[in-house]
């Protein structure tokens, strides 16, 4: 990680920050002595699962109403992770999310690995919990059975237990049930296609519990004869995690907080997944919302006291542990430093696996064979004035990390309302090109406002009368984000002032490519109107990602 003097003081007042990392890239928590930093992945892989399969660790997360759905993580020595696909090619129903639905989708998954398959159960919390399994990690996968229609009912994890019986425990989401705080009990054929109850068993009550609120997320396990529920409550900003045991599946239930955040910097570290290593430690990753660069993935050591686990480190030794920011790396095989990737040169076949879209991809968004080494944007109608919230075809990957710089090179052919890189979520901002009254003009939009109030404030920087534009959007400690733009690829030009970006709907900002026209104007593949009409698209020759 290069740290500059810009930064330096940042970092050394930064109660997050540690040590340097040896290898380049915006982010790598491997220190490359033994040892490794928090967050292991400084992106948005919210609600973990993680499991250990043999000696690979596996990971999947929630990814809400982007496009592929649900990402498939893979380890070696649980710090190093490389992104290896998406379980969910499509969300569905696929035409209810035909369009943006933010902060609807994939909610919060459980991975596990039983009678020779990998298996999600993950909800959705308009329709239902699903199931889909794979004989191979990376896939394919099933297509997605709902096993569980309902509205408000997420957070689902299975447990197979000693005699064949199958069970299934789930949290309430009040948006949409009426109530939460509560963690219910169902039981299930072993194969996961039909409950075998009609409405199961309220087993854990967090009114019952003083000072309980949200309590969700459970994961189901067992361990010499106790039933364990891990469970944060408290909200994803200011919460904690508990664990409930019990000698028997439907309770009564002891509870227990064994990690909260105490006197360190980590707010809100809950919900994730208890792995144990190669050597049979046992850890714990959770997540961290850090608001605009999403809910950030840790790792923390376990251990067990009197049947109870301890998470992190437990200064006062009375059971409740605190996060740690750096540890002794794992039992593992070493394989060296990975991330997942940020950047692209599109010279593949396919798009690099951390992008996603907006929602369900339409055929002939995107080429990368009409000019080879370079993706083509095509150009899809959006209502001129409208919000990029609303667009489907924006194609989008995570914040990789606190400071990071993202460079693109691009060329637009045709009348586009909007064509260049963006940064999105509640509020957003695009710097590139738009067609004015009098030609191409170089600007700079930002909406401010959240929601459907949303009314860009757009600033003309210069016109534009030759190709190629590079661009440039900065983003620095805090998530301010300075965009930037040159004629040459050397002499860059601030444009306008910076922009602080936000958090989406249950995500962190997002940052990728759009291109779009005016209903009506001829598209690249709009058959419909004028076949001598130049079609709309943007080229870009690469998406570079680095500090």
């Amino acid at each position: 990680m290069k740290i500059t003097m810009a930064t330096l003081a940042l970092l050394c007042s930064a109660p997050w920050a540690v040590a340097q990392s040896p290898a380049s890239g915006p982010w790598v928590a491997d220190l490359g002595n033994g040892r490794y930093q928090n967050p292991i992945l400084y992106a948005d892989y919210s609600d973990p699962d993680a499991i250990r399969v043999d000696s690979t660790f596996y990971m999947t997360a929630s990814s809400f109403s982007n496009a592929p759905g649900l990402p498939l993580l893979q380890s070696t020595d649980m710090v190093n992770w490389e992104l290896v696909g998406h379980a969910l090619p499509k969300l569905v129903p696929a035409q209810a999310f035909a369009t943006p639905q933010p902060g609807k989708g994939v909610w919060a998954p459980s991975l596990r690995h039983h009678a020779g398959k990998f298996w999600i159960f993950y909800p959705d919390p308009d329709f239902g919990v699903y199931v889909i399994t794979a004989t191979s990690f990376a896939g394919p996968w099933s297509e997605p059975h709902l096993l569980l229609p309902g509205k408000g009912i997420i957070d689902p994890s299975p447990l197979w237990d000693d005699d064949g019986k199958a069970y299934l425990v789930h949290a309430w989401a009040k948006s949409r049930a009426g109530f939460n705080n509560i963690l219910t009990l169902r039981q299930m054929d072993p194969e996961a296609r039909t409950l075998l109850d009609e409405r199961g068993r309220d087993i854990i009550d967090g009114n019952k519990l003083g000072g309980y609120t949200t309590l969700e997320g459970p994961k189901f396990y067992k361990k010499d004869g106790y039933y364990y529920i891990f469970a944060p409550a408290g909200g994803v900003e200011h919460g904690w995690q508990s664990v409930f045991r019990s000698r028997t599946i439907a309770g009564p239930y002891q509870d227990r907080i064994v990690m909260a955040q105490g006197d360190s910097a980590t707010n809100g570290p809950h919900q994730g997944a208890w792995v144990t290593d190669l050597k049979g430690q046992d850890w714990f990753y959770h997540f961290q919302d850090r608001r605009a660069y999403g809910r950030i993935v840790h790792l923390q050591p376990m251990r067990w006291h009197d049947g109870w686990p301890v998470i992190g480190v437990d200064k006062a030794g009375k059971g409740t542990g605190e996060p740690v920011l750096v540890h002794a790396k794992p039992a593992g095989k070493d394989s060296g430093i990975k991330a997942p990737p940020a950047g692209d040169e599109f010279n593949a076949a396919k798009l690099g696996l951390q992008w996603q879209w907006n929602a369900n991809q339409a055929p002939g968004w995107y080429d990368l064979a009409a000019k080879p080494g370079s993706l083509r944007l095509n150009a899809q109608a959006a209502p001129v004035g409208g919000s990029v919230r609303d667009v489907a075809a924006v194609l989008t990957q995570k914040f990789p990390a606190p400071a990071f710089t993202v460079d693109t090179r691009i060329n637009v052919q045709g009348e586009m309302s909007r064509a260049g890189l963006v940064v999105l979520g509640i509020k957003y901002a695009w710097i590139g090109v738009q067609q004015g009254k009098t030609g191409r003009e170089l600007v700079l939009a930002t909406c401010e406002q959240p929601g459907a109030a949303c009314k860009e404030q757009v600033q003309v920087l210069t016109t534009v009368d030759q190709q190629p534009l590079y661009l440039r959007a900065q983003v620095s400690d805090g998530a301010v984000v300075r965009f930037a733009y040159s004629l040459d690829g050397k002499q860059y030009t601030l444009a306008g002032q910076p922009f602080s970006a936000s958090v989406g709907r249950w995500v962190g900002a997002q940052v990728g490519l759009l291109a779009t026209k005016a209903p009506g104007v001829n598209g690249a593949i709009n058959t419909d109107a004028d076949p001598n009409a130049t079609p709309a698209y943007l080229d870009a020759d690469y998406f570079r990602v680095g500090q």
